[in-house]
């Protein structure tokens, strides 16, 4: 048991959250998707969350096991296409996460998910939240425009581009 670990989760409010998060921070993010799925066939959410619930913390659950467990809560993966993506953020571990629908992972891949995560984490270590997600939203949506072009006269939007604080 990590101790340090569970004391962040503790410590992490959400109020810290919305600090971090603010509305306009939130619209710019919803923004950024909104445009990006002009550009392709896929589906970008996007997931913030302070601390793992207790329960969770006390398993032992990664950040990377909670985005799989979002990215089913939310419904990512319920595209016409297979081809959503999570974007989703632990800020008590400072971690981010892709989780990609079997339709783009197959094209894409865990290397190249891990890139754009570790980028977005190193401009959020410097306290650029809204750069950091931009630059990630930027990453998904050239492997999406890539794999998945945007079909002329087709508007998908299967899911909110709106971002989601757990």
């Amino acid at each position: 048991m990590d101790l340090k670990r569970i004391c962040r989760h503790l410590v992490m409010t959400h109020w810290q959250v919305r600090r971090t998060f603010v509305p306009s921070t939130l619209r710019a993010i919803e923004t950024a998707i909104t445009r990006s799925e002009k550009t392709h066939a896929g589906q970008i959410r996007v997931a913030v969350e302070g601390a793992l619930p207790s329960g969770a913390l006390l398993r032992g659950q990664t950040a990377s096991e909670r985005a799989v467990e979002v990215f089913s809560l939310l419904r990512v993966w319920d595209t016409e296409h297979n081809n959503g993506v999570l974007i989703y953020v632990l800020l008590a571990d400072r971690a981010v996460e892709i989780v990609a629908d079997r339709g783009i992972h197959t094209k894409v891949g865990t290397q190249e998910w891990a890139k754009v995560c570790h980028s977005m984490e190193v401009i959020f270590g410097q306290g650029r939240y809204l750069e950091g997600m931009e630059a990630g939203i930027r990453a998904v949506t050239d492997c999406l425009a890539k794999h998945f072009p945007a079909v002329d006269g087709e508007l998908l939007g299967d899911l909110p581009d709106s971002p989601v604080l757990l």
